[in-house]
């Protein structure tokens, strides 16, 4: 007689029974090695789970949440904001399932965690983002060249700008301005350190000499209060295009970072710690799909998992 059984509601005595062989043969062996990898009583949709994410990356990760947990009531995500190198450390935190940086793995990482965790964590880009650079009202100054930024950062330049990122070392922003716009090279003595992206906002606001790095999703979206009161304080700068037939400077607005023109662009990635359907599955499946998307565009990334239309416009003033 052919037996049925439905997911999660019944489990054959035969399963458990060799289930429980399984588990005793792996605690008898001899390599000791426990899996980092925790079973937990979460689904798709509801349970608790812990994050890691880029903390220049707040604003947006805290809209993604709240509309996931009003679509899905009985879940619960804790996020811990954080630099991007503590979040890649969370890796091996028993307690954190998904993490969300500005870069994937690489081969390496891949294998280091596969035998650490005994299973590959999955990882993909989810949206694309800019580093926006910003300026005090008052100041003269508010259009660049990345050379001029290498200068400014590195301290060779003839501005007197005094450089504000969110740390010195261990942040995205930081390690993206030593690799892309450094290139390796240090900084200057006079590079300054707020603790956090609304910290080079506020920093920036009150001293007309100096000018900060943040994430585009810090003052890009206009439909924000909050990020409306910075924009009162700030003016966001406009750098050389990287990828124009003549002179232009652009801002961090999404058509200039899908269409590459932006120069100081970068992605944001997921990577999940969970190899069974559990709510960081649930979670990332609404990051990269739809919903999760439209939020992404709403805060002025460029959504990666959708389409985006840049459609050219022309004005016809009537007289």
């Amino acid at each position: 007689m052919k037996r049925k059984y439905h997911f999660r509601t019944f489990i054959p005595v035969e399963l458990l029974f060799l289930t429980g062989i399984v588990f005793i043969l792996t605690g008898c062996s001899g390599s000791g090695k426990k899996p980092r990898a925790i079973y937990a009583d979460d689904t798709l949709t509801s349970g608790t789970i812990h994050i890691s994410a880029d903390e220049s990356f707040k604003p947006v990760i805290d809209s993604q949440i709240k509309v996931f947990l009003s679509q899905y009531p009985k879940a619960g995500i804790i996020a811990h904001y954080k630099p991007e190198a503590d979040c890649i450390k969370d890796l091996l935190n028993d307690s954190i399932r998904m993490v969300i940086i500005t870069r994937g793995l690489s081969e390496d990482e891949v294998k280091f965690y596969k035998d650490t965790l005994e299973f590959q964590p999955q990882f993909g880009q989810m949206a694309s983002d800019a580093i926006a650079v910003v300026v005090n009202n008052a100041a003269k100054d508010s259009v660049f060249t990345v050379g001029d930024l290498k200068s400014i950062l590195d301290g060779t330049s003839g501005y007197k700008y005094k450089p504000v990122l969110d740390g010195i070392t261990a942040t995205s922003t930081v390690r993206f301005m030593l690799d892309s716009v450094l290139r390796g090279k240090p900084f200057s003595a006079k590079v300054q350190a707020a603790t956090s992206s609304e910290g080079v906002l506020d920093y920036v606001s009150s001293d007309p000499a100096s000018i900060g790095f943040v994430g585009v999703s810090w003052i890009g979206n206009k439909e924000d209060s909050v990020q409306l009161s910075f924009l009162t304080k700030v003016r966001i700068a406009a750098l050389e295009c990287s990828n124009c037939d003549k002179e232009t400077y652009v801002k961090p607005y999404q058509a200039n970072i899908a269409l590459k023109k932006y120069p100081l662009r970068r992605g944001l990635y997921f990577v999940l710690k969970e190899n069974y359907a559990g709510l960081g599955t649930g979670f990332m499946n609404f990051l990269t799909h739809e919903k999760g998307q439209l939020i992404f565009s709403r805060a002025y990334l460029v959504p990666d998992r959708m389409q985006l239309q840049v459609r050219k416009v022309s004005l016809v003033m009537e007289e």
